[in-house]
């Protein structure tokens, strides 16, 4: 059985001339800029070269002929008068230069004498003078070697026996006006095609960058850190368009390593998010499971209040993460400028812990900020100092330069160099009595570093002078 599927070695050799005739990103030069503006050039070249050729030869056959038209007539005036005076030689002798078709032709077509080039032929026209001009111009296009001769007629004598003198140049030669006329046409192709190739290889030096580019940009892997184009030199248009896609890709760059940095917390965060909603979920599953199983056994008051604990916990963990979205999608809309020792004085006044909060606060300390997430900050930098003093908390306020300075410090065990940073991440774990397991959500601290950020501010950790910790919260004054 025959099979339709290319089989041989010239089967594939078509098939592949096909695919790359059919291969995109290659045109034919035609369709290219650099094509079409050589054949731009080209034709404009020709289209110029044209008309100025074209009169230049003209007015050289005129000059021409014009001189050849004196002679020709100079040679008659020459014939007519030594036929006057009795003393044409036979044959006759050109007196001008160039001339060797002289005629002296009676009436009915016959030659009286000729010169020795002319002898034997015809009479090279039937063209005679009229009485009132004796002098005429002639143009004929006969065999050869009478092909598109000029001639000057002359008319000689009166009456039916009056004669006339032809004379011009014989056969069809190369005369300097065909030469010129020739040398215009030369002039106009070898032009025209020296135009049309130095617009090629301009255009092709001036469009090699461009290409450069295409060709880096096409082999540019997104993946790869610091991708540029090259950037040719000067402050042409090239050079501001490679150094435009430069800016370009350093844009995308920047914005592909926010994107895979943002990627990277999303699915951290979902994955400790995942596990922090599970564990009250399994711990709620556990005492309602175990009622049902044991009803009789089950002390309702005390599973209703563990069972609402963890819903509590399950509510703090879900409303933080909604003010976590809400504060990293701020634009800045609802700030308004706040009294910054009043507001610290009101969240101190709503502190609930074992340990005395003492207070040292400047005064006229004036923030344009959004309040209730202030508030949120100096309640969670509170509520940590809190659970981690040892027996006392200290908050002081201050200006610093342009900034207000708010410290929070505690008596406690202090955070590790190496976990300052990390404690600021969302549901970070410490090994240590900074654990979250005494308290809150895990997302304190990183709510408050937000909101700080979204002000314009910042949020830092150190070692306070009692030992502890001292979190320091910087915000523009208004």
């Amino acid at each position: 059985m025959e099979s339709d599927a290319p089989t041989g070695e010239g089967d594939v050799v078509v098939d592949r001339v096909r695919c790359h005739a059919r291969a995109p990103g290659r045109p034919r030069w035609p369709g290219t800029i650099r094509g079409r503006v050589t054949a731009l050039v080209a034709v404009l070249t020709m289209l110029l070269l044209l008309p100025a050729n074209a009169m230049a030869s003209e007015a050289e056959q005129r000059a021409f002929h014009g001189t050849l038209r004196l002679s020709d007539r100079g040679q008659n005036a020459l014939v007519a008068a030594a036929l006057r005076a009795g003393a044409l030689a036979t044959p006759i002798v050109p007196k001008v230069a160039g001339v060797d078709l002289v005629q002296v032709v009676a009436l009915g077509h016959r030659v009286l004498d000729a010169a020795r080039d002319a002898r034997g032929l015809p009479p090279p026209a039937s063209v005679r003078p009229p009485g009132d001009g004796p002098e005429q111009d002639v143009r004929i296009h006969g065999r050869a070697p009478l092909v598109r001769v000029r001639l000057a007629a002359l008319g000689v004598g009166t009456g039916p026996r009056t004669a006339v003198i032809y004379a011009g140049r014989l056969g069809a030669r190369l005369t300097p006006a065909l030469v010129f006329t020739r040398f215009l046409g030369l002039q106009e192709a070898l032009l025209t095609t020296l135009a049309a190739l130095s617009t090629w290889w301009i255009t092709g030096r001036a469009l090699r960058p461009v290409e450069d580019i295409r060709r880096r940009l096409a082999a540019i892997d997104m993946d790869e850190p610091g991708a540029r184009v090259p950037e040719p030199g000067g402050d042409d248009e090239i050079a501001r368009l490679a150094h435009s896609v430069n800016g370009a890709l350093s844009r995308i760059g920047d914005v592909k390593r926010r994107s895979d940095h943002v990627l990277r917390e999303l699915r951290r965060f979902a994955a400790d998010a995942s596990h922090e909603l599970r564990t009250p979920l399994a711990g709620l599953r556990a005492e309602l499971e175990e009622c049902r199983l044991y009803p009789e056994d089950t002390d309702v008051p005390t599973m209703i209040d563990c069972a609402l604990s963890d819903v509590d916990r399950l509510e703090a963990i879900v409303a933080d993460l909604l003010l976590l979205t809400r504060v990293e999608a701020a634009d800045g809309a609802g700030r308004a400028p706040v009294d910054l020792p009043e507001l610290v004085r009101h969240e101190v006044s709503l502190t609930v812990g074992r340990w005395p909060v003492r207070t040292r606060l400047d005064e006229g300390l004036l923030v344009r900020v959004v309040r209730p997430q202030i508030a949120r900050v100096l309640a969670n930098l509170l509520d940590n100092a809190q659970r981690h003093a040892a027996a006392s908390v200290e908050v002081h306020l201050r200006r610093c330069g342009g900034f207000a300075e708010l410290s929070v410090s505690d008596d406690g065990a202090g955070i590790p160099v190496a976990d300052r940073e990390r404690i600021f991440e969302r549901f970070a774990r410490l090994d240590d009595a900074r654990s979250r397991d005494r308290g809150g959500t895990g997302l304190g601290l990183a709510i408050a570093r937000e909101i700080a950020h979204a002000h314009g501010g910042t949020l830092e950790v150190g070692d306070a002078p009692s030992g502890g910790a001292r979190f320091v919260l910087r915000i523009p004054l208004a």
